[in-house]
């Protein structure tokens, strides 16, 4: 992490950007009575407005459907900690909120596409490919997608209750306005939410002396400690916002975590001035790969021995069935699969050759598969090192 950064290259990327993924918190889009917050939406919806007669392509992520749907119902907020009735404020608030972003962009002459995605459509090679083509599609005909995770039948991210802390699960809007930004290769995503960026002092620290850090380049443990605890209104907090902040970084691009409630936060982003906190990267992870690392679903476990490891992550050797001690979960050919040591750790992701059926045949049976392997140098490659990203750790 570093405070300072030379401002030009800030201002320069900020200023250059022509495709943007926006992600609205909960507390931007509701007030506390459910209701659809106006005073936040109408200086957004003109500053999209603008920036899209400028030529640039924007894309909203938008929380808000549960909320406005217990609104609408009258229910308390203690009933949400049913999942089922989560999944019916979705049903009902989904139209709401289309409905009320309709009425904020007509006036500025703004079209308008509900996309609904679930995990499945990160998860699966096929769906992944077509989610890209139907991005291209509206922003080419300059439509604005406003962006949801389907949570009247996706219940990843609805039970939230549930998650077991480290997983790394399809479980907020942060991280599906990351996987959209880094998918659609957009230049920057925005986190607009209800405080004004990353702040110095976490959340036991007086908060008249917490102060914004302008620029990160580099997202350490350090740094992830400062952003402990879940916000109030949404399911996401300060440490979703990083992971999210990440994937943007690894994709090449610009994350910003802003205050939404601020009237002039997005028209001070775009022209390169100080407004929260700015993550900046100068590397950049190759598509297939993000999507390995970040969005394809894990489906099973492959335990390697020390040498299999060294092997791994110290050169650009593939995982050879020699170096594998036992396999994990279900898991089919070509799907991901995670790479982990004799302890358990993981420090790598890749897309499996062979189901654990088969690959299961081919550790058991030492001495043959050794033989096979010289035989055919392929015949014993559980994962190609093509398909092998090494996860950070630190």
């Amino acid at each position: 992490m570093k405070n300072q950064h030379p401002e030009s290259e800030q201002r320069k990327r900020l200023r250059a950007a022509r495709r943007a993924v926006i992600k609205l918190g909960t507390g931007i889009v509701t007030g506390s009575d459910g209701q659809f917050n106006v005073e936040h939406l109408v200086p957004v919806a003109r500053t999209i407005a603008a920036l899209k007669k400028d030529g640039r392509q924007i894309v909203l992520v938008s929380s808000g459907a549960v909320g406005l749907g217990r609104g609408r119902m009258g229910l308390h907020r203690d009933r949400l900690n049913d999942l089922v009735m989560r999944q019916a404020c979705a049903a009902v608030g989904q139209s709401l909120l289309m409905h009320e972003y309709e009425k904020l962009f007509q006036a500025h002459g703004i079209q308008l596409a509900q996309v609904l995605l679930t995990e499945g459509d990160f998860v699966d090679r096929g769906r992944y490919s077509n989610l890209r083509q139907t991005m291209e599609a509206l922003l080419k005909l300059g439509v604005l997608p406003i962006v949801n995770e389907n949570d009247t039948v996706s219940t990843a991210e609805l039970d939230y209750l549930n998650i077991r802390a480290g997983e790394r699960i399809f479980s907020d809007n942060d991280r599906l306005a990351a996987l959209v930004m880094s998918h659609i290769e957009a230049d920057v995503l925005i986190l607009l939410t209800d405080v004004d960026g990353l702040m110095q002092l976490g959340a036991s620290g007086p908060k008249d002396l917490a102060a914004v850090i302008p620029l990160v380049e580099e997202i350490s443990p350090e740094l992830k400690a400062l952003a402990l605890g879940p916000s109030e209104g949404g399911r996401g907090g300060m440490l979703t916002k990083l992971d999210a902040a990440e994937i943007a970084m690894q994709a090449g691009g610009v994350a910003v975590i802003a205050n939404g409630k601020r009237q002039d936060t997005l028209d001070r982003i775009f022209d390169g001035e100080p407004a929260g906190t700015v993550f900046l990267s100068k590397t950049r992870m190759a598509g297939k790969r993000r999507w390995i690392a970040y969005a394809a679903g894990v489906r099973g476990r492959v335990v390697v021995n020390a040498g299999a490891r060294d092997a791994l992550t110290g050169g650009k050797a593939s995982l050879l069935a020699s170096g594998v001690i036992r396999v994990e979960g279900e898991f089919e050919a070509a799907e991901v699969v995670s790479i982990v040591d004799g302890e358990g750790l993981e420090f790598a992701r890749g897309i499996s050759d062979y189901s654990r059926g088969d690959a299961e045949g081919m550790i058991g049976n030492g001495s043959k598969t050794r033989a096979n392997g010289r035989a055919n140098g392929r015949a014993s490659v559980l994962v190609k090192r093509d398909n092998i990203v090494l996860m950070d750790r630190k």
